[in-house]
């Protein structure tokens, strides 16, 4: 089946590629065996829209023309589907293939795959075997478990406000936002959506895996600018707890929390079966720790001890 419609793609864009002029849907039928075999006008008729979009989400730009009897024809220029050249070197062309190879889930891996292939075909270099033979053993991956990934990412590139509801770590029952999503970024395996919170009007930035429910689409326009990229990643970055301010004091179970004794800005052994540990304290910290349950326990300061006692309590209400 696979094959079967690759081969119909391949007709239907070597029919609209090799015209000068306008083809109908009823030329278009008699020119392409597969759709000559379609049992009925409505069997057709979804099978070429499927494939004209299947088309487009390729790549291929499709002119609809209306002729002078009101006739709806198609075709596509040369000139509108011709990539311009390729300047990028050996190691653009492996650092393209290799954030290609990142992404898990089907949807971006076909995109992927397919922008690979067109920038193949217009002359980007091929990355070179050593690389593969150095490295096969080490796969960089980005995991995506939430349900909300797909459905906030295609939000994000169409600027196209959702509905959803959200549980606070430190609440009992998650509660309804409006939000026009920026972008979403990966911190510390966790992905995070920015964007603006209508009811609270100022950005907010929002972890997935609390998102419950279904995304919901919304029709209109962003009401608030969207800043830059880089803007947008310090504020991810900020909340999460990239950005320290302060230092604190956490005993860790020993044998656990890699990640936290990794960001140690020192470790001290104990005999106990504890290590203490001086850790960099930003924004989003508390959040982090409650992750590590019964393997850490904070010291000071004092309103950090209070905030992960919160959530842990929040957590065992359910």
């Amino acid at each position: 089946m696979a094959i079967a419609k690759a081969e119909r793609l391949m007709n239907l864009a070597l029919c609209l590629l090799g015209t000068r002029r306008p083809l109908s849907k009823r030329e278009l039928r008699g020119s392409i065996e597969a759709y000559m075999e379609a049992g009925t006008d409505d069997s057709f008729n979804r099978m070429f829209e499927r494939d004209k979009d299947d088309l487009r989400e390729l790549g291929l730009v499709i002119e609809t023309v209306e002729n002078l009897d009101g006739e709806t024809g198609y075709l596509a220029r040369r000139d509108s589907n011709r990539l311009p050249p390729i300047t990028l070197d050996a190691e653009e062309a492996a650092a393209l293939g290799l954030a290609a190879r990142v992404w898990q889930q089907a949807r971006l891996a076909g995109a992927a795959s397919g922008a690979l292939q067109k920038l193949r075909a217009a002359g980007m270099p091929e990355a070179e075997d050593s690389y593969e033979a150095q490295h096969s053993a080490l796969e960089p991956r980005i995991p995506v478990h939430e349900a909300a990934f797909e459905p906030l990412m295609l939000a994000c590139r169409d600027r196209r406000p959702v509905v959803f509801d959200y549980r606070k770590a430190t609440a009992a029952r998650p509660e309804t936002r409006q939000v026009e999503p920026w972008t979403l970024e990966c911190w510390r395996g966790h992905w995070y959506l920015a964007g603006w919170d209508r009811d609270r009007g100022a950005e907010r930035v929002f972890r997935l895996s609390r998102i419950t429910g279904k995304v919901r689409s919304r029709a209109g326009a962003f009401t608030a600018p969207v800043p830059d990229v880089v803007t947008v990643r310090e504020t991810v970055e900020s909340w999460a707890g990239e950005t320290a301010t302060r230092s604190a004091r956490i005993r860790l179970r020993v044998g656990s929390g890699y990640p936290l004794r990794a960001r140690a800005q020192s470790v001290r052994e104990g005999a106990d079966g504890w290590d203490e540990l001086e850790i960099p304290y930003g924004h989003g910290l508390d959040a982090w720790l409650v992750e590590f349950g019964p393997d850490v326990v904070v010291l000071e300061p004092a309103d950090l001890r209070a905030d992960v006692v919160d959530r842990l309590r929040a957590v065992a209400k359910g």
